[in-house]
């Protein structure tokens, strides 16, 4: 019976002391710490940059559920601060519209529409009586705008879907101009 002859040997990799190279081996705990600590470099980092993330708020990210039947309604003043933090919101969603992401464009839009409901109807408490009908026009207005723009994301059309964006952002800002 004859054998086989190794050949692979000949392609055996070999350093410059003639060696072969040892095998590393990857631990998990080394890249669990790793991921740890990247995780909160981030977490770190954003908090550090972003005022938002600092500021004292009765809401947050919570569930719509949670804010919707379970925690207390938030006072005008702090309704007020929250349509103006949607407004800014509303306005850096263009890139999402141009990057023709409509499926997040859609999510983000009816989740800020909730909120909303409930915020104009808390912030209207700010304005003074003789100026209430000009606000639930302009309340209205946003909401029908806003509707509008729901619809056409849901269909993506894009140049209706543009048009009703930046109705809604000027609608948006007019019913933020009645609560400074």
């Amino acid at each position: 019976m004859a054998t086989i002859p190794n050949s692979t040997a000949a392609f055996r990799h070999t350093t410059a002391a003639g060696s072969t190279p040892r095998r590393r081996t990857i631990r998990a705990s080394s890249s669990l710490h790793r991921r740890q600590l990247i995780t909160n470099l981030t977490a770190a980092s954003v908090a550090a940059t972003c005022p938002l993330a600092n500021a004292q708020q009765s809401w947050g990210t919570r569930s719509l559920i949670w804010d919707t039947f379970i925690a207390p309604e938030l006072s005008p003043e702090e309704a007020s601060d929250r349509i103006h933090q949607t407004a800014a919101g509303l306005h850096e969603l263009r890139g999402m519209l141009e990057a023709k992401a409509w499926k997040y464009v859609l999510v983000y839009i009816r989740l800020k529409q909730k909120y909303l409901d409930k915020d104009m109807k808390n912030a209207m408490k700010l304005v003074p009586e003789a100026r209430r009908k000009e606000y639930v026009q302009t309340a209205n207005q946003v909401v029908d705008n806003m509707d509008e723009l729901d619809y056409y994301v849901r269909n993506p059309k894009i140049y209706e879907s543009y048009v009703y964006y930046e109705k809604m952002l000027k609608s948006l800002d007019e019913l933020a101009a009645f609560l400074v």
